[in-house]
């Protein structure tokens, strides 16, 4: 029997799970009035759950059962500005990995379809895990000095690529 649609299925987990520290990352970012990282979070909240609702999509043309998950809560505490950035690029890198073992299932199970669907998301998670250590090495080199200038360099540049790309798959309901 293929393994395929049931970790696929867990990947929508990993997606939400993603979506929600995002969220928390955010909250924090927001608690510590930095609107600017804030923002980038709750933007980046945005497209992991579109992300997530994309492989829905998938499973629902596929003709596969979909399993709505539940996830673990997020961190929520952080020891200073830094952290959640680190904690974000980590959680990039091990997204990066599952989705390239679920192509490699694909591939295993002669799935070509679904790993078809899946490169769209390997050259995503290349720009995602680009973008954020790009972030991370700014609020670095930013905290030994002033923190304010990550808020000064995100209300100038645009950090990834917002989840924005006429190459995405549809996302069930829409992408938010």
């Amino acid at each position: 029997m293929a393994r395929f649609p049931q970790v696929m299925n867990e990947q929508v987990a990993h997606e939400f799970a993603a979506s929600q520290q995002y969220v928390a990352i955010a909250v924090y970012y927001d608690a510590e009035t930095l609107p600017e990282l804030a923002a980038h979070f709750y933007r980046q909240s945005v497209e992991e759950r579109n992300h997530a609702m994309m492989l829905v999509q998938y499973l629902l043309d596929a003709g596969h059962d979909v399993v709505t998950p539940g996830v673990e809560a997020p961190q929520t505490s952080f020891p200073d500005v830094r952290a959640p950035v680190a904690l974000a690029l980590e959680q990039e890198k091990r997204v990066t990995e599952q989705i390239a073992t679920l192509a490699a299932l694909a591939r295993e199970e002669n799935d070509l379809v679904g790993e078809q669907f899946l490169h769209w998301f390997l050259a995503e998670q290349r720009e995602e895990v680009a973008s954020m250590s790009d972030l991370l090495a700014i609020v670095e080199r930013a905290s030994e000095s002033n923190i304010l200038l990550v808020e000064d360099y995100l209300a100038r540049n645009q950090v990834g690529d917002a989840g924005e790309s006429a190459s995405a798959p549809p996302a069930a309901g829409g992408a938010l």
